[in-house]
């Protein structure tokens, strides 16, 4: 199966992308992470000021087949959350890089990025697990 993997994003193993902008970065959970967790019920987001770090759980998000931990692609301080998903935790589902983005960060070490894989390294890596 071919998942979507845009090209402006960088990706964890761990399924998350990211996207930058400037000094700041959406996070969400990749096209593959959604269609393998199926119909996503709950989102349980983190606070606004709340710092996440490189590789560590920030939130949880639930679907009906399990919960999974969502991990942080690089570190900074959160400064918004998708408060849309508490109505629509579907929208991870529907549009994974678009309106199902989970946090907003303000990066602390750009340097980080550097160690996530671009589009065509994250399609290959979702392949082999398949």
């Amino acid at each position: 199966m071919a998942w979507k993997t845009p090209g402006n994003a960088k990706y964890a193993e761990s399924d998350e992308w990211i996207i930058v902008d400037g000094d700041s970065a959406k996070v969400g959970l990749t096209d593959y992470a959604q269609d393998h967790l199926s119909d996503v019920v709950f989102v349980d987001l983190p606070e606004v000021g709340d710092s996440v770090t490189k590789g560590e759980s920030f939130g949880t998000v639930e679907s009906v087949k399990a919960a999974s931990d969502v991990y942080a692609p690089a570190s900074g301080e959160i400064i918004a959350v998708n408060e849309a998903l508490d109505d629509e935790p579907e929208l991870i589902n529907s549009d994974p890089y678009g309106a199902g983005w989970i946090i907003e960060i303000k990066l602390s070490d750009a340097g980080e990025l550097d160690s996530l894989m671009d589009a065509a390294a994250y399609a290959k890596h979702c392949d082999e697990r398949e």
